[in-house]
């Protein structure tokens, strides 16, 4: 895949967003344009979305892709609490209001980053204006998924991130092979070797890999129960990119039920997997263009 930072105008930036924490981001398009946010998920950073910057910058949005809180140039604090999945919305909700859009933000998120947007839109509902996700489902949907033996046997590496210690010790081993190839294996050529360099250089942070993990270690913090019980239905309309290859999560896991996202669209694309935004590249940034633009 070329390198489209290496054409596309970026400015890095920094954001305070409430609770002492400073969110690293990078920012492409008319400043005056509508405002889209795009969260990255595990074990990416802003990076993840270097061909969807361009083609939202080009249609008129003001794009800003952040470093989630933990992430590469992004504040990493102690503690799993901090990353419970309520702190990193009200960390979205802050940087949409940092860029001062009173109309709220077109908020889009994939894998993480997908259930983080799906926070941020039930806890702060006057930020969003429309939804996308890719490749996550709703977190009621995966609730009940992860009841079966079906999805338990994909989701097994959820349950290797809960040790302590091991986890770091595996991503980290013989210069990050082990994350580099889960990378590679997983997305059919979407990361050459210098995408890879860009990543060990992320995880390379101090403090970068505890943190990443650290976002499946807080999960558990909460109960179903109770995690069900928080939830509440998403106003926004919302658009789901699936790519079907997902050897993670199941296709029929796309969808999220009616009564928690009564305005919904489905869009698969056949052909890419688990890193849709990676193998689809021009698809996942048409749909976005064309979803945002409605």
């Amino acid at each position: 895949m070329p390198d489209v930072t290496a054409t596309t105008e970026l400015t890095h930036g920094e954001a305070h967003v409430g609770g002492g924490i400073r969110l690293h981001y990078v920012e492409s398009g008319p400043s005056e344009g509508p405002l889209v946010v795009l969260l990255h998920g595990f074990p990416e950073f802003w990076y993840a979305w270097r061909s969807q910057l361009p083609a939202l910058a080009q249609a008129g949005f003001h794009v800003v892709a952040p470093d989630m809180r933990g992430y590469n140039l992004s504040d990493k604090p102690r503690g799993l609490r901090a990353y419970r999945v309520d702190a990193l919305a009200d960390d979205i909700a802050g940087l949409i209001a940092h860029f001062g859009s009173d109309s709220g933000a077109y908020l889009a998120g994939h894998d993480w980053g997908g259930a983080v947007a799906y926070a941020t839109a039930m806890r702060h509902p006057e930020a969003v204006r429309r939804l996308a996700i890719l490749n996550m489902p709703h977190p009621a949907r995966m609730l009940a998924a992860l009841r079966t033996a079906r999805q338990l046997r994909r989701s097994w590496y959820v349950f290797v991130y809960l040790l302590p210690i091991l986890p770091e010790w595996l991503l980290a081993r013989e210069d990050f092979s082990f994350a580099k190839r889960s990378l590679r294996a997983g997305a059919r050529g979407a990361f050459g070797d210098e995408d890879l360099d860009r990543y060990v250089q992320a995880w390379s942070q101090p403090g970068a890999l505890t943190a990443m993990v650290d976002y499946y270690r807080a999960s558990m913090l909460r109960s179903p129960r109770r995690a069900l019980a928080a939830m509440a239905p998403i106003a926004a309309p919302t658009l789901v990119i699936w790519g079907e290859r997902d050897r993670y999560l199941g296709a029929d896991l796309a969808e999220p039920e009616p009564r928690w996202v009564p305005d919904v669209r489905v869009r698969r694309i056949s052909d890419a997997s688990h890193w849709v935004q990676h193998e689809a590249p021009e698809r996942v940034g048409e749909l976005l263009v064309e979803f945002f633009g409605a």
